[in-house]
């Protein structure tokens, strides 16, 4: 199923960094999910992991992970850790990853499934705050749909990181990339793609009269 995964979903879109095809290929996805949702780990669709949650399906976190360029030099953020797997397959192209999960008991998940991957740390804390401490990040990766992302995460970009992200916009799911350009970002949508949304990003909704 794995393998179908990468040869059905991935090849044929443009994910098309082989780090990024050979790390999905060798993470065991299925260890990621609760063992009632096995036979669907590999689906292209979100995957429910309780705590009103899902993973991302395989083909949107492997389009983010894949226009993200993630090296070896990259320290990484990844927001929302959920059961730590986006974080294993970016454990495979960065050797420094901080996973951020603001749900307790899926960090908990999070860090037992991720117990015996060097270079991952799995913090607790708000989606929205990011995670200063390890700041600054030449990558962050949000593993999720959001409304909006916050000033608070881009400062915590490097002069020249870059940030991968499903963004609704205008009630369709589209994934962008993110450059910093002096203190902001600017954003270029590249596919529209189902994501499953992440808590922590939502805005502030508004009146009218």
């Amino acid at each position: 199923m794995r393998k179908a995964m990468v040869e059905s979903q991935l090849r044929t879109t443009d994910v098309s960094d082989p780090r990024v095809i050979a790390a999905m290929n060798d993470v065991a996805r299925e260890d990621f999910v609760p063992a009632a949702q096995r036979s669907f780990a590999y689906a292209d669709r979100g995957v429910q992991i309780g705590e009103g949650r899902a993973l991302n399906p395989p083909l949107t976190t492997g389009r983010l992970v894949n226009v993200a360029h993630v090296t070896k030099e990259d320290n990484v953020l990844l927001i929302g850790a959920a059961t730590g797997y986006t974080a294993a397959v970016l454990a495979q192209l960065a050797d420094s990853v901080t996973a951020l999960e603001q749900n307790t008991k899926l960090a908990t998940v999070a860090k037992k499934n991720l117990s015996g991957i060097a270079g991952v740390n799995v913090e607790t804390g708000d989606h929205a705050g990011g995670w200063a401490q390890s700041a600054p990040y030449s990558v962050i990766v949000i593993d999720g749909l959001v409304e909006q992302v916050p000033q608070s995460v881009i400062d915590q970009l490097t002069p020249d990181g870059r940030i991968v992200v499903a963004v609704m916009n205008d009630g369709v799911s589209r994934l962008a990339l993110g450059r910093t350009a002096g203190e902001h970002v600017g954003y270029q949508y590249f596919a529209d793609c189902g994501a499953c949304a992440l808590p922590g990003f939502e805005q502030t909704k508004s009146f009218d009269f």
